[in-house]
């Protein structure tokens, strides 16, 4: 029984401190308004983090492994690379249209300092298949021969925007819409 309360109360914590980030920006969310969240005292958060830094970062590499296992549902290193593409794009926009407060979380980490060289690795790794795929893609003549920062941008961030803009106006994506953003998406990349 006492290890479910412990883990209620982790969980707590990083409930609350991605509700609080994203509400209130990193250096607006102090410790003591993290731990009102999530219903604990603020030296509860000392016996699991060992600072705010510490509490970001873990929450970051938690997201950030859930977002690859989740972006890699269903793709197979031995697919073609379009088909590939197909099911890690659809994938990605899944989890920005599912998991917004997620998503916005890990975009703000990766663009924050607050986030280990450690961390930022890991994040790199984790969806490391994806790079495997454009390179392979690469080899095969099939994807320009753009630099990782080029493929990512032009193909996965277009995203972003797209499903921000769609939740901030209350909007469902239409499939004409996801199936003409996917196209552009690969005509951005594919040669």
């Amino acid at each position: 029984m006492e290890k479910v309360k412990v883990q209620n109360k982790r969980e707590a914590i990083l409930k609350a401190t991605l509700k609080m980030v994203n509400n209130h920006g990193f250096h607006a969310a102090p410790m003591s308004m993290i731990s009102k969240q999530a219903g604990v005292s603020p030296g509860t958060i000392y016996l699991y983090f060992e600072s705010k830094e510490d509490l970001i970062n873990t929450l970051y590499s938690e997201l950030k492994a859930k977002f690859a296992e989740m972006i890699f549902n269903g793709f197979s290193s031995d697919m073609a690379v379009g088909d590939g593409f197909r099911v890690i794009w659809r994938n990605v926009l899944n989890y920005k249209c599912d998991e917004p407060e997620e998503a916005l979380f890990i975009e703000q980490c990766d663009n924050t300092p607050m986030i280990s060289d450690e961390n930022r690795h890991k994040g790199v790794l984790a969806i490391q298949p994806l790079y495997d795929l454009w390179e392979r893609g690469q080899r095969e003549g099939i994807i320009k021969p753009f630099s990782r920062i080029m493929l990512f941008s032009f193909s996965l961030l277009p995203i972003l925007y797209l499903v921000k803009e769609s939740l901030k106006r209350n909007v469902s994506l239409s499939d004409i819409d996801i199936e003409n953003a996917y196209n552009a998406s690969w005509d951005a990349i594919s040669l």
